[in-house]
């Protein structure tokens, strides 16, 4: 029985078969080890990152004594659920996207990851709530996941809009038009139109 430590788009967390490509956490422990049944809280602090399957060797029992384990269809995922790159792990990702994301935000000096995560925090969330930003699609950077009317997400690559699953993704579909809903914090969009290039599921290849 999967449990619920894998993280939509919106940032919820669900139970699913699909390992995923990426594993994060959310700055510490947030979930009921007797029962690992789905948490009422969603973090433990801001510090939401987005980390690599396998490094140095570690392994560790989920959802065990230390902090709350998740789990990512790929950092598309990851950084519209507004995570950000470990440095730990991924330290060269995260310099990358610290770099692009302050290019982006035309920032006159190169802030700490404290503040990076203070940033996300008040763009991702609206209380309990995921925060959306309504931006037209025509600026948007690949990378980009929004929120169709219908609920479905997607996430911008190339020319196409492609279909998320837990799996992967299952169906092109054209780039929209005009206003949309975007779950991607601004300061990571302006990081991907910088040139950061986020780690997508082997399947976007085959379909955009």
């Amino acid at each position: 029985m999967p449990l619920p430590n894998r993280i939509r788009p919106d940032g919820s967390l669900f139970a699913d078969p699909a390992r995923g490509t990426l594993f994060g956490n959310r700055g510490g422990k947030f979930h009921d080890q007797a029962t690992q049944a789905l948490p009422k809280r969603l973090f433990a602090t801001k510090q939401w990152i987005c980390c690599v399957l396998s490094f140095k060797g570690r392994q560790r029992d989920v959802w065990g004594r230390y902090y709350t384990e998740l789990f990512f269809c790929d950092e598309v995922t990851a950084l519209a659920a507004g995570h950000r790159p470990c440095m730990e792990c991924r330290r060269k990702d995260a310099l990358a996207y610290r770099d692009a994301l302050v290019a982006g935000l035309g920032l006159k000096e190169t802030p700490l990851f404290p503040e990076i995560d203070e940033r996300l925090d008040s763009e991702r969330r609206d209380g309990r709530k995921k925060r959306l930003h309504e931006l037209p699609a025509e600026g948007l950077p690949d990378g980009a996941m929004l929120v169709s009317a219908e609920g479905e997400f997607l996430a911008l690559r190339g020319s196409k809009a492609l279909l998320w699953s837990p799996a992967g993704y299952l169906a092109a579909r054209p780039w929209p038009a005009g206003p949309v809903a975007v779950l991607t914090p601004p300061a990571s969009l302006a990081a991907l139109v910088n040139g950061y290039q986020p780690l997508w599921h082997p399947s976007a290849a085959k379909l955009a």
